[in-house]
């Protein structure tokens, strides 16, 4: 049974994770250097970007949670 709630949970967490808009401009600027990539820049989230980022961070507990739990039982 757990198993399959870990399943469900592995896979909402990836589609969650698809979902959320990059914070940077690209793949190709964390390469190169341009940018300024700083990762803990403060940036404000609003309307949907904050509930699909706080669904995914619920989501994320949720699966850490489980993963212990399978492991104990």
């Amino acid at each position: 049974m757990l198993d399959i709630l870990l399943m469900i949970v592995a896979g909402l967490l990836i589609l969650l994770s698809l979902l959320q808009s990059g914070k940077s401009e690209g793949i190709s600027s964390a390469f190169t250097g341009s940018g300024g990539l700083n990762l803990f820049a403060n940036v404000k989230e609003r309307g949907p970007e904050k509930v699909i980022s706080n669904i995914t961070m619920v989501v994320g507990i949720s699966f850490f949670v489980l993963v212990i739990l399978v492991r104990i039982f």
